[in-house]
């Protein structure tokens, strides 16, 4: 079966396709530097011939309020309609736990409208929402670094390695359309404060971490567990924080 990945040379997208080829698919990485813009539609066509499913893990290239729902909500509409012109019978969309739980959250709107627009088009889809990944720990940190201080919220974080996300979004894509949204999120629960220290202190980076109760995330400011899933709702990978971190340092 031909899938195309969209996004399929980026941190997630590089991992499904490898692991959709460990599956016996074929398997097309699609993003501007192969030749697809979904913004434009440049390649669309040409790219989803003969494909049967479509996995779409882009992201938007700015965080910036407007920009970024026009990128989510143009590609998707693009993409969406290329794909019915092609025959394409599922669509795979990789989203963000508690999306509805962040309104204030500019980059959480355009997910949302993304999953939106996915769940009213004519082509069956699985959604996988996955929590924050292990991998951006650092950007976080460095976006909330006040001179030699990491400001962030008290709240909770159920963090999750990029491999366990990939693995979730190839099973989704081999399994066929669930018509459905499922969760992953990883095995432990941290408070945002203690998530950025530890991964600091394993990194040898003397910054000094505090939970502070007016810092924002992504432009709005969090509740307790607005960024973890119910309980009981997701599925919990297997990768811990510290043995990932062991890994990587």
């Amino acid at each position: 079966m031909k899938t195309v990945v969209i996004g399929g040379t980026g941190l997630i997208g590089g991992k499904v396709v490898g692991r959709l080829r460990e599956r016996g698919h074929e398997a097309v990485p699609a993003a501007p530097g192969t030749g697809v813009d979904t913004l434009t539609g440049e390649g669309l066509a040409a790219v989803l011939d003969g494909a049967r499913a479509v996995v779409d893990v882009a992201n938007s290239p700015s965080f910036e309020d407007k920009a970024v729902l026009d990128f989510f909500t143009v590609s998707t509409r693009n993409l969406l309609a290329a794909e019915a012109a092609a025959g394409v019978t599922h669509h795979v969309a990789l989203s963000i736990v508690g999306l509805e739980n962040e309104p204030d959250n500019g980059y959480f709107r355009a997910k949302l409208a993304q999953e939106q627009l996915v769940k009213r088009s004519s082509i069956p889809y699985s959604i996988v929402r996955a929590t924050q990944f292990f991998e951006f720990a650092k950007g976080i940190a460095d976006a909330a670094t006040e001179g030699t201080t990491v400001r962030v919220p008290p709240v909770l974080l159920q963090p999750v390695a990029a491999d366990d996300v990939a693995e979730a979004v190839c099973a989704a894509a081999v399994a066929g359309p669930s018509k459905s949204t499922t969760e992953v999120a990883g095995p432990e629960r941290f408070r945002f404060d203690e998530f950025i220290a530890e991964a600091l202190r394993a990194w040898h980076d003397a910054r000094t971490v505090v939970a502070d109760p007016g810092a924002r995330y992504f432009g709005s400011v969090p509740t307790e567990r607005s960024l973890v899933p119910d309980e009981g709702r997701a599925h919990l990978a297997g990768t811990r924080f510290e043995d990932w971190l062991r890994r990587t340092v």
